[in-house]
């Protein structure tokens, strides 16, 4: 049964984020909600908990993870980027993309693509979601929370705990979150290539 966490959205109760970074150390799984809506959670390199997503989102090893953090200054240890590539990102965050890229050596196997070694980077727009991050110190291994067969994200925090209980071990729920998904932006290519179009505006990256 997943215990559920409700926090102001401008204040953010810092007890009820230090429990849910509890849970998330203890190698638990969370729902919390994001400017695209809501988003499965997990301490990086907590291979249990994404094979527990996989399993409630019915993912194949193609699926790109994200590692959302709370500033655009630690994206660089995760991820490999050109100039322009960093030019392009720095331009965007905060704000309601994911962007594709090689990995660096600091992000564990399990999170990355199986043959590609690439991985989802974001910056949200969301006072809750930064706090989170904030409270943590680190970033957050995530997947947007669409469950099978739907095409757009959980935006409820009490509907996420009635339909997902036996699955999560905290809701946190500020009352607030975006409706749409993340545009994604690919630039494993050299390129920028738009391989969804969400809640991000694409025409920076056309």
């Amino acid at each position: 049964m997943a215990n559920y966490y409700p926090v102001h959205p401008v204040n953010p109760q810092q007890r009820s984020l230090n429990q849910v970074v509890t849970l998330l150390r203890d190698g638990g799984l969370i729902a919390y909600p994001t400017d695209s809506g809501y988003a499965f959670g997990a301490q990086l390199g907590n291979r249990e908990a994404v094979e527990r997503i996989r399993r409630i989102r019915r993912l194949n090893e193609k699926h790109h993870f994200t590692l959302v953090l709370s500033e655009f200054a630690q994206v660089g240890q995760y991820v490999q980027m050109d100039n322009w590539m960093f030019r392009a990102i720095k331009s965007a965050v905060p704000g309601r993309y994911t962007f594709i890229l090689k990995a660096t050596r600091d992000v564990p196997r399990v999170m990355l693509h199986q043959k590609k070694h690439t991985v989802g980077i974001r910056v949200p727009d969301h006072v809750t979601a930064l706090a989170l991050m904030d409270a943590l110190g680190e970033p957050i291994v995530s997947s947007t929370l669409i469950l099978p067969d739907e095409e757009q994200p959980m935006t409820d925090g009490w509907q996420v705990k009635e339909t997902l209980d036996s699955e999560l071990d905290a809701v946190l729920d500020s009352g607030d979150c975006g409706t749409e998904p993340t545009t994604v932006v690919d630039f494993t290519s050299g390129e920028p290539v738009i391989t969804r179009t969400g809640a991000g505006d694409p025409t920076p990256f056309q």
